[in-house]
């Protein structure tokens, strides 16, 4: 009875929100929750103590910033919920969470469920082992044990990739990133499959970062954007118009260099992670492309 009067209320809530719009909600409230993550890399982290730090973190607070002068309030309160590859989407789309800026994929499937803001960060899906393993290719990844994220699309995308036909691993999951890292770190699997920059990030941050590398062939490319509840148009275009802002002043930029080129928290070591060049081609012509439209022809 109790879990049916808890699904309830959440389903009545989130037509609340589809029925007034996002905007609505944030200024009656003078509250936006931000869907933030716990280790993704230099675009979403946390220093612990509810302090939560990052590239796409950062620009959030600043989207937040323009969406209190759009509404007219003289204060907004910004909430933090920490959210997981697994419940991202469904905190999403129930309106626990109104934006979230994490490292989250925007793709043809997801679309169907939520809308993705512009493009901020184009991401090149890569494989990370240890320096003393001697792998270099996928090829070499056969009878291995090749961690990943629940609820990350990695993996599915090594099995499809063209050089790991014949190639058989055993899968071992990890529930965040951080996790999947110790996997590789503690020796409990020989690869780390996921996002370049967040293998960057967590690399960085290692008691060691000598000790790992990134190697072998780009798995794919994917557009990486913040996310928000599908069929609310007037809040896309407020959270897109602040983003374009942000790239326009050249205040994107410099974020991304604050992130990923100069020394971050905890361990006080940079990333190091040049603007690629297809996340400068996203900027000059903003756009929410999914995935798909990347792929090679």
């Amino acid at each position: 009875m109790k879990k049916s009067f808890v699904l309830v209320a959440a389903l009545l809530a989130a037509g609340v929100v589809q029925a007034s719009g996002t905007l609505d909600k944030i200024k009656s409230s003078g509250t936006i929750t931000l869907g933030v993550r716990e280790s993704s890399g230099a675009l979403g982290f946390t220093l612990g103590d509810g302090k939560y730090v990052g590239f796409h973190t950062e620009m959030a607070e600043r989207i937040s910033a323009d969406l209190r002068k759009k509404l007219g309030l003289s204060s907004l309160t910004v909430k933090f919920q920490p959210v997981t590859s697994q419940n991202r989407i469904p905190l999403v789309e129930n309106g626990t969470v109104d934006l979230e800026c994490g490292s989250t994929t925007n793709n043809a499937a997801r679309q169907k469920q939520v809308s993705f803001a512009v493009t901020t960060y184009v991401e090149e899906v890569r494989i990370a082992v240890k320096a003393s393993s001697g792998i270099t290719s996928i090829s070499q990844l056969n009878g291995k044990k090749v961690a990943t994220t629940t609820g990350t699309t990695s993996v599915q995308l090594l099995r499809k990739h063209e050089r790991a036909n014949g190639v058989n691993f055993e899968e071992v999951f990890g529930k965040d990133h951080a996790d999947s890292f110790l996997l590789l770190d503690s020796g409990r699997a020989d690869a780390f499959v996921m996002d370049g920059q967040i293998l960057a990030g967590n690399i960085a941050k290692a008691k060691n970062p000598k000790d790992f590398r990134i190697v072998g062939e780009v798995l794919n490319v994917e557009p990486i954007a913040c996310m928000l509840r599908k069929d609310d148009p007037a809040f896309k275009t407020a959270v897109d118009d602040s983003i374009k802002g942000m790239i326009k002043s050249g205040d994107l930029a410099k974020l991304y260099d604050k992130w990923f080129m100069q020394p971050i928290p905890p361990a006080n070591a940079p990333v190091g992670l040049p603007l690629s060049e297809a996340t400068k081609a996203a900027w000059a012509n903003p756009n929410d492309k999914p995935a798909e439209e990347y792929a090679k022809k």
